[in-house]
């Protein structure tokens, strides 16, 4: 008996969907990505104005200062849309537990000395209410910005710096047997002691502005910028030996966020920028006012995290952030 096995090419009918055809062509297959993002936001059928702001359409373009020809010229380098952010997402954090889960039980910070864990107390535990701040800031992005290709990726930042609040909660957990006494001291150094007030300051300053790009850019550029080097970088690196670099494994999942969401801030930028003259000199004037106030508020954190070498390493951030900036064309 001969068995014979024939195969058929099925050709399909279009490539894409029609919005998307209309940009890419009929005959050239889209990416996942950009069938989630291209267009996705409607432009023509409204439901009614916004009564509390009734000068603007619930999505408007002149929320913002920043012109675009196309709000989709922007692309995120990462491709993310919902379905590979989470899958990414769902893996990181498996990884995290394991190492969370190997911290608890060999008793990596419980076991400390009590100048270590005060000063973790005083440094790193305050930062969940940076993140919590960040996770505000990132979500009115998304509201209020225009454009699928920004406001998707905002909210997955959003997202993303409730994990890292998360994180560091479960860091202040481990210094203190999860009694929580340490996120209370943590929540008390936030809101009084005087090294944290310019950062608090700062961030209450960013709840407050109204062009979502001008925020998009003070927070996701300048702020993180400027206080993630100096504290999971020279911080951490400081502090590591004396916890049997069970910080730096700890912190791990926060360095390599950071690295990857700098890819996506700096691409959404530089976008921005060569769209025109106009754009970049309002860029640069952000970036320029913001660098400076954050640098002030940065000052006292640098000076409780690192003593005498936190001048030094301050002026380290700093000189990296301008030439981060001036790869973006930026004159800040």
């Amino acid at each position: 008996m001969q068995v014979d096995i024939k195969t058929t090419d099925i050709h399909p009918v279009r490539q894409t969907f029609a919005h998307v055809a209309r940009r890419l062509g009929a005959d050239k297959p889209a990416s996942r990505y950009q069938e989630a993002t291209l267009d996705m936001q409607p432009t023509t059928n409204w439901h009614y104005r916004p009564l509390w702001d009734a000068e603007h359409h619930v999505f408007d373009v002149r929320r913002s200062s920043i012109v675009m020809a196309d709000w989709y010229t922007f692309k995120d380098p990462r491709h993310f849309y919902y379905g590979v952010y989470t899958m990414a997402r769902a893996k990181q954090q498996e990884g995290v537990d394991k190492q969370f889960e190997f911290a608890e039980k060999r008793n990596l910070l419980g076991a400390l000395d009590d100048a270590t864990r005060d000063t973790l107390t005083r440094v790193l535990v305050p930062l969940r209410h940076y993140e919590w701040g960040g996770n505000m800031n990132n979500t009115y992005c998304c509201a209020y910005g225009y454009g699928t290709a920004v406001t998707q990726a905002c909210s997955y930042a959003a997202m993303d710096r409730l994990g890292i609040a998360q994180q560091l909660s479960r860091i202040g957990l481990l210094l203190d047997g999860s009694q929580g006494s340490s996120l209370d001291a943590g929540k008390i150094a936030w809101l009084s002691d005087p090294a944290w007030q310019g950062v608090r300051r700062v961030m209450e300053n960013l709840f407050v502005t109204k062009d979502w790009f001008e925020l998009f850019v003070a927070q996701n550029l300048v702020f993180d910028g400027l206080l993630y080097p100096l504290v999971f970088r020279h911080y951490v690196d400081a502090a590591s030996p004396r916890t049997g670099n069970a910080l730096a494994m700890l912190t791990e999942f926060i360095n390599d966020w950071y690295a990857e969401s700098a890819r996506w801030v700096d691409a959404t930028v530089k976008t921005a920028a060569e769209e025109s003259p106009a754009n970049a000199a309002r860029l640069a004037e952000w970036v320029g006012m913001w660098r400076d106030e954050v640098l002030r508020a940065l000052g006292p954190l640098a000076a409780l995290a690192l003593g005498e070498q936190g001048t030094a390493a301050l002026a380290d951030v700093r000189a990296e952030f301008d030439a981060r900036v001036a790869r973006l064309r930026l004159a800040a």
